[in-house]
């Protein structure tokens, strides 16, 4: 593996015989941190936001799981 940095850029080379499902985890986890790096919100924050949105999906979906 190499990691270069330039001004406006980390480039990471990996040889081909990487796994390409652990590849696409780990692009996964570096998009999440790109986006989320300037996130101001608190965990109690998100866990409320989290909690609302899981109750609004379950009263529009429970007559699918409920007959």
């Amino acid at each position: 593996m190499i990691i270069e940095r330039n001004n406006k850029e980390v480039i990471i080379r990996l040889p081909a015989s990487v796994n390409t499902d652990d590849l696409q985890d780990f692009i996964d986890y570096a998009r999440y941190k790109e986006l989320t790096s300037n996130n101001k919100a608190t965990q109690n924050e998100i866990d409320e936001l989290s909690a609302k949105i899981n109750k609004d999906w379950w009263t529009e979906n429970r007559k699918r799981f409920i007959k």
